[in-house]
């Protein structure tokens, strides 16, 4: 008799269990500035940090680092007055 009541409320929960909601997994963050919309990124020297990204033809695209601004003009080797 304890069998049947034990089989009867397990059947229950699985039951119960089958209609629970599932869990929302978040959308994916928006692309870097530079990348493109459907391309892949990548981390090709593994530091966790986004390299470049690859398009859907299958090529790499580094993200070029902003040059430095040039250096100031060198000084002129006559004085004020010339």
């Amino acid at each position: 008799m304890r069998v049947r009541t034990v089989l009867i409320a397990a059947c229950g929960l699985a039951m119960l269990a089958a209609c629970s909601k599932k869990p929302v997994t978040p959308l994916p963050p928006p692309p870097p500035p530079g990348a493109v919309a459907g391309s892949s990124a990548a981390d090709r020297d593994g530091d966790g940090i986004v390299d470049g990204y690859y398009t859907s033809d299958g090529i790499y695209h580094p993200y070029a680092p902003p040059a430095p601004p040039p250096p100031p003009p060198a000084p002129t080797r006559r004085g004020e007055r010339g």
